[in-house]
């Protein structure tokens, strides 16, 4: 897959030389409620997903690209999953490392996958699950026209508690 380009960032395939970067990312703690991790990933383990990271999302159902700045450093990623082409819809989440939030990368990475998916994937919407607190992401979601579609109750156990998930759908508008 090429690069996609917007003003100030670009979306890339993982390559190997993004492992200690998922490293880093996918074993900070601060995350795994987001992601759904338990427990921490080992470099062996992280390294045989990147050399699988080729597979089509097709048949993978799921790709990920690697969020860079112009000097093509890793400020995140985003996240396609639960592709499905017979139903013609797929997921999106986004996660940046914290000391490049609030540097407009979100906004154009989603703006650039927005774009992506519904040109090349062919879907008819996209979906995103976004927990209630997390207020950030329902400001961006909502700014791509994201509409809340329902609340998932007690949907995410995480430090002794439960918190509702919010569903956000956005349906390509016929051109």
């Amino acid at each position: 897959m090429a690069t996609l380009h917007s003003k100030n960032s670009n979306l890339r395939a993982l390559e190997p030389e993004d492992l200690d970067f998922l490293f880093l990312s996918e074993n900070d703690e601060s995350f795994w409620e987001i992601s759904g991790t338990q427990i921490p990933y080992s470099k062996y383990i992280l390294q045989k997903y990147i050399e699988n990271a080729h597979q089509d999302i097709y048949e993978a159902k799921q790709y990920r690209f690697v969020i860079c700045n112009t000097q093509n450093i890793p400020v995140g990623m985003i996240d396609l999953f639960d592709f499905n082409p017979q139903h013609k819809r797929v997921g999106v989440g986004i996660l940046i490392l914290p000391q490049f939030q609030g540097k407009g990368y979100a906004s154009e990475a989603l703006e650039m996958v927005i774009d992506y998916v519904f040109l090349y994937l062919n879907v008819h919407q996209i979906f995103a699950n976004i927990i209630t607190n997390n207020q950030k992401s329902i400001t961006l979601f909502e700014k791509f026209n994201f509409k809340k579609v329902g609340i998932k109750k007690d949907w995410i156990f995480t430090n002794d508690s439960y918190k509702d998930e919010i569903l956000y759908q956005l349906i390509k508008t016929p051109s």
